[in-house]
């Protein structure tokens, strides 16, 4: 009886716990594996969240940086030396460009460097900026300056022309003119004819004019008396003088001691047998001035 009471009641227990452990331990399981999967996906999702994030990080630094290099690319001074600094700083950012930033520590040095850049453009646009104020100052101020040139220049062209005007003047004022200008034929008894036959001398008495203006001394006065046919009548082919650039031929001259005022003279021209009928001309040259004309006529022979 004792033996009987002590080994049945044990073999029953064991039969009835083994499968109720067994099942307990399957739904341990499986609530832990669907926990593990359910953190999976959780992390998966997160994993991707923060790579989108990153990705749309760095692709907004990217375009900052390509904003930035554009920048540079409209930044142009003629200072030699911030060209070279802007270039400089322009191919820092290009070569930050190609970094592949895959990570969150990438991604903040990324954005440091950018923060520090920024910083360094906005101080040469403060440069830049006061070297073109100031170039616009100094070309304002050249323009001024070439304007007070101009001016200065054409003031000094009017007053060259109103000098080339007054000595223009001066010079013409400065002319000594003959007046009362008589030219007449003369025979051998130095009696007036007409007759060609009968000419001895051609005899032109005029007066200088006083002119207090005129430079005094001895003043040489050229006589040319031209025929009718326009030859100039003249004693010798060595009687040339110089009017205005050109050679003349003249008839007769004479020297006379010119003091300013008034002074008779007459100049004569012997027959040199190249006379015939007709009016002819006389002038008068005096310093490179025509000062005087007459004409006298041989109407008959």
């Amino acid at each position: 009886m004792t033996d009987s009471n002590n080994n049945t009641p044990p073999v029953q227990k064991s039969k009835k716990g083994t499968p109720v452990n067994m099942i307990a331990v399957s739904i341990l399981l499986a609530a832990t594996l669907i926990f593990l999967v359910i953190m999976y996906f959780d992390q998966k999702n997160k994993m991707v969240e923060m790579e989108t994030v990153l990705t749309e990080e760095k692709d907004s630094l990217a375009n900052e940086l390509r904003k930035m290099v554009a920048s540079y690319d409209t930044l142009k001074t003629n200072n030699d030396t911030l060209n070279a600094n802007l270039e400089k700083e322009r191919k820092r950012i290009v070569d930050l460009l190609a970094i592949n930033a895959s990570n969150v520590q990438l991604i903040r040095t990324y954005r440091s460097e950018i923060n520090t850049m920024r910083e360094i453009m906005k101080s040469y646009i403060v440069q830049i900026d006061s070297l073109n104020t100031r170039n616009k100052i100094l070309s304002a101020e050249n323009i001024q300056i070439r304007d007070e040139i101009y001016k200065v220049q054409t003031s000094n062209v009017e007053l060259s022309k109103v000098k080339e005007e007054l000595d223009a003047k001066v010079e013409i004022a400065s002319v000594i003119q003959a007046k009362n200008i008589l030219a007449v034929c003369l025979n051998k008894k130095r009696k007036e004819t007409s007759r060609l036959n009968k000419l001895d001398k051609i005899r032109t008495c005029f007066v200088l004019r006083e002119n207090p203006i005129a430079s005094a001394g001895q003043k040489e006065v050229f006589m040319r008396v031209i025929r009718p046919d326009s030859l100039v009548i003249t004693t010798s082919s060595d009687n040339i003088f110089n009017y205005q650039g050109n050679k003349l031929i003249y008839s007769a001259n004479r020297t006379v001691d010119y003091m300013n005022q008034d002074i008779e003279m007459c100049i004569y021209l012997d027959n040199t047998g190249d006379f015939i009928l007709g009016t002819y001309l006389v002038e008068l040259y005096l310093e490179n001035h025509v000062i005087g004309t007459t004409s006298f006529a041989i109407t008959r022979n």
